[in-house]
């Protein structure tokens, strides 16, 4: 199945949190088929932290919706992801944007992830590894979603 996962950091050697993190996508999730470029962002909600980097990456992987969560959990533990404060600051933050054309709304599982449409550090780097996906719920290209974010 093919899946759309963001990565975002904000503390330590960001790069190697985000490269580490693929890495290990690469080896325990799936096979990684396009990368984005790394965006600097502005905190999001929580507001009092440094700046982000922010990307997307497009996989194709053979684990559920909930066995794809599960191991980006543990990865973002292996990598040291500690949750003090929502939207606070972290290591690294792997979140699951789409998987396929599922929807999925669950308490702990939302598919696609429930806040992308306000999120331009998701939609941009998904933009640009894959502007035609089309959004399952919203039934819109990728890069209309973002262009009526950015009006």
């Amino acid at each position: 199945m093919i899946a759309f996962i963001a990565l975002g950091s904000n503390m330590g050697d960001r790069n190697k949190y985000l490269e580490d993190a693929i890495d290990l996508i690469n080896k325990r999730v799936g096979r990684v088929l396009k990368r984005s470029s790394i965006l600097e962002t502005k905190p999001y909600g929580y507001t009092e932290q440094d700046n982000f980097l922010n990307m997307a990456i497009k996989i194709d992987t053979e684990l559920s919706p909930r066995d794809l969560l599960k191991k980006l959990l543990q990865i973002e533990a292996e990598l040291e992801r500690v949750r003090l404060i929502t939207w606070g600051p972290r290591t690294i933050d792997l979140d699951i944007i789409y998987y396929g054309n599922e929807i999925i709304d669950e308490d702990d599982l939302k598919i696609p992830h429930i806040d992308l449409y306000n999120r331009d550090f998701v939609l941009k780097p998904i933009v640009e590894i894959d502007r035609d996906f089309i959004d399952p719920r919203k039934n819109k290209k990728v890069s209309e979603l973002l262009e009526e974010l950015n009006k």
